[in-house]
């Protein structure tokens, strides 16, 4: 489905960035996993090179403008071109909002706001000038309804579906698309973190019954960069076990 296709996945260190990055490449798609750890991205990129693709490790945090756009350019020097862009990284500081500090906040704006910003301007300019291209970001079911005790996080996602309608909006007449997923809650990292009373809570606003799982993620991601995508833009997919209705 993506045979000869370019991908960059930021966050793809582990978690949903991992199962993106390897569902990508089992479709073809040559992928350069960025993670703010050279350890992860490595091994990210190893599980892609181990399904017979092409593949790129990156150590950036996506925080920092100057070093999105190296690594776009590394990408470009090595690959050729860009086709897909995922922005996935993401951070969480929770706490309420009248004990939460200003570094919790800008930490968690500045990553998964800022980030897909620092990487989807470099990007897309190649993409404008092949006038073709697939942005999506990974939002959250939190920037839709909200979450006590995740104000930043969910600023940080609504501002996210914003900035998708505003960049599709933009990029649209060049044959570029940008869409957003919304999860809702998937076993990760996070998740595991959550004691039983917490679990059973969460499980009871979820109409499926279950977490999902990163791959629903990448699913869905596959669906929206591949020829089933080609004429959604601007569009929030959500995918959450019924949770957000």
């Amino acid at each position: 489905m993506l045979k000869d296709k370019i991908a960059i996945v930021t966050g793809a260190g582990r978690g949903i960035g991992a199962a993106i990055a390897t569902r990508l490449a089992s479709q073809g798609a040559a992928v350069a996993c960025v993670s703010r750890t050279e350890a992860n991205a490595r091994r990210s990129a190893e599980q892609v090179a181990a399904l017979g693709a092409r593949s790129l490790a990156l150590a950036v945090d996506v925080a920092d403008g100057a070093a999105a756009e190296s690594a776009v350019g590394a990408v470009l020097k090595e690959f050729g071109r860009i086709d897909i862009l995922v922005n996935n990284a993401g951070v969480t500081r929770d706490g309420l909002i009248m004990r939460m500090g200003d570094a919790d906040w800008d930490a968690v704006l500045t990553t998964n706001l800022k980030g897909a910003f620092n990487f989807t301007r470099p990007a897309v300019r190649g993409m404008i000038k092949q006038r073709s291209g697939r942005i999506v970001n990974i939002s959250s079911v939190v920037g839709l309804i909200g979450n006590a005790g995740q104000a930043n996080y969910a600023a940080s996602k609504a501002g996210l579906i914003g900035f998708t309608k505003a960049v599709a909006k933009e990029v649209a007449g060049r044959g570029v698309t940008c869409n957003a997923i919304a999860p809702g809650f998937i076993t990760t990292d996070m998740t595991a973190a959550l004691n039983e009373e917490q679990r059973s809570r969460l499980l009871g606003v979820i109409p499926l019954g279950r977490f999902g799982d990163p791959e629903d993620i990448a699913q869905a991601v596959l669906f929206l960069v591949a020829e089933s995508g080609r004429y959604i833009t601007g569009q929030v997919l959500t995918v959450d076990g019924g949770m957000v209705m």
